[in-house]
């Protein structure tokens, strides 16, 4: 059973393991730094300060591990983004679809979203698999800059009414 928390300062040793190896290979490919990680906590906490509220970041855990990170990001009053990264050596076991299912509930109740917005990138079809569980809909790719060029990253919707 996967849950959620609100990320805390002590939670920095555990975000470096998350971005390293296999795992960062399609976002930044640059590990995370513990002053990075400090960096990360610091920010998620002070947007989870502000009103209206814009971000929200939680820890995704398996018992009492630390194993992944996902946000959720408002971009107009009624859309938001989806975003998550897990600990290589936790893929395939359900926690990403797990956490993102929580997500989405907290996105309709919590952040009053009716539109939510995910990509991955092309050679990471693991995540699209995840969004479609949870009930996104492939809508085409959107171009994303990259350090080696540009990058068709697939897109995926959700609308949330009546969810």
């Amino acid at each position: 059973m996967v849950t959620l928390r609100a990320l805390r300062p002590d939670d920095a040793a555990a975000l470096t393991r998350i971005y390293s190896g296999a795992s960062i290979r399609h976002t930044t490919g640059k590990p995370l730094t513990l002053d990075q990680a400090h960096e990360k906590i610091s920010a998620a906490l002070a947007r989870a300060a502000e009103t209206p509220r814009a971000q929200w970041s939680w820890g995704i855990f398996d018992e009492a591990e630390m194993i992944g990170l996902i946000s959720l990001r408002r971009r107009t009053p009624a859309m938001g983004t989806l975003s998550y990264i897990l600990r290589d050596d936790s893929w395939g076991r359900g926690y990403a679809t797990q956490a993102a299912r929580q997500v989405v509930s907290a996105a309709c109740t919590t952040a009053g979203l009716n539109r939510l917005e995910a990509m991955h990138h092309p050679d990471n079809p693991a995540s699209g698999r995840v969004l479609t569980k949870v009930g996104f809909t492939r809508v085409g790719t959107a171009a994303r800059d990259t350090e080696t060029g540009t990058v068709p990253y697939e897109l995926y919707v959700l609308e949330t009414d009546g969810i």
